[in-house]
């Protein structure tokens, strides 16, 4: 379920994100439920075994909204008695306060947007709360929910390698479950992907952003909370549920404004689905007709075969090339990966393989798109 209101737009994010001070809470959860309801009519009888408040900022939402929503959620699908139901949140003493109503609504996993853990490059992030209030938060979400995640970039503007290893040897010192650690990108449509192309913004080398990630790896495994996917990292156990189904190509139900689904019907043809992006428009037309939904499209099967692989090489675990062939057939198409791609791979360090399933090493997946490239040519 994605969130899409902010207190402010953060320079870097190319989220569908918007900023409003005044959202009627009563409004937004008619129109969540709505649409719900119209994507149980297309998924038919499924279990929900995993939620995500997505945002945006989730922690907007108040927890009344939240507890009404799993309410509905398990009401139309029903809740797997383990189900994982996570919500994001930004670690500002205001919102950290709310920690205890989204527990009591059901919320089970809380990941936090720490971003950095000095002030000044919190400030420059544009973020509004201080590595106080994030540490604050962190021990309100400790003492609230089983498990919890934060969020750090790296090869931030400025940053050396041996900065961001002290940074999160220190992250690390927190004892979270979970990690998510991204290299800070530069997109075109943000305020810094603006700066970036008028030469009023800078940041690491290639070369200083590649020791970062070799760092990242190197301290993670050392602390037990090694990469199970490029830019997550967990001890063993406390994986995110919810997305490992994004990354093994799962089936997915994507509610509220500019959300995405993948959906697989009772004859096997799977979907994607999306949302109107834009939040008025997207609560009008739930008001209209109960849903936004714009585009409901059928993928090939070929199409499937590349999804998936470009997704679950992602993973520590790889892929199961029988699964990539058995998707390609359905189209009653031959997509075998020539052998001889992957044995070169294999002896230049970036893949691995036992048996039939296939994984990026740490070399691999730094240059992942290269290697996805070599081997779906």
């Amino acid at each position: 379920m994605h969130w899409p209101f902010c207190l402010a737009l953060c320079p870097y994010c190319d989220f569908n994100s918007h900023v409003s001070r005044n959202v009627d809470q009563e409004d937004w959860r008619r129109g969540l439920i709505a649409e719900a309801r119209h994507m149980r009519g297309l998924t038919g009888r499924r279990t929900a075994d995993t939620v995500f408040f997505g945002g945006g900022t989730p922690s907007l939402m108040e927890p009344a909204t939240v507890a009404a929503l799993l309410e509905e959620i398990d009401a139309l699908w029903g809740l797997a008695p383990d189900a994982e139901i996570t919500l994001e949140a930004n670690p500002t003493s205001v919102e950290a306060e709310r920690f205890r109503g989204y527990a009591a609504a059901g919320v089970n996993r809380v990941s936090l947007g720490v971003q950095a853990l000095n002030d000044r490059d919190l400030k420059a992030l544009g973020r509004m709360h201080s590595v106080a209030e994030a540490c604050a938060a962190l021990e309100i979400a400790r003492a609230n929910f089983p498990r919890i995640s934060f969020d750090l970039i790296y090869a931030r503007t400025g940053q050396t390698p041996e900065a961001w290893a002290a940074e999160l040897t220190g992250a690390l010192d927190m004892a979270a479950d979970h990690l998510s650690l991204y290299q800070l990108m530069i997109e075109p449509s943000t305020r810094f992907g603006e700066l970036y192309a008028r030469g009023r913004l800078s940041i690491p080398p290639d070369e200083a952003a590649a020791e970062m990630y070799e760092i990242t790896q190197e301290l993670t495994d050392a602390a037990g909370v090694p990469a199970y996917e490029i830019s997550n990292h967990a001890s063993k156990g406390a994986e995110g549920r919810h997305n490992m189904i994004y990354w093994r190509y799962g089936d997915y139900a994507g509610i509220g404004p500019g959300a995405h689904g993948r959906l697989t019907d009772g004859a096997g043809q799977r979907y994607a689905t999306r949302t109107l992006r834009d939040p008025a428009a997207w609560l009008a037309a739930t008001s209209a007709k109960g849903h936004a939904i714009e585009a409901i499209e059928p993928i090939a099967a070929a199409e499937q075969a590349t999804e998936y692989m470009l997704m679950a090489l992602r993973l520590a675990e790889g892929a199961d090339l029988a699964r990539y062939e058995a998707l390609a057939r359905m189209a009653g198409e031959t997509a075998t990966i020539p052998p001889e791609r992957i044995e070169r791979l294999i002896a230049s360090g970036h893949l691995v393989q036992q048996g039939r399933r296939i994984a990026a090493t740490d070399s691999g997946r730094i240059v992942l798109n290269t290697i996805l490239a070599e081997l779906l040519a």
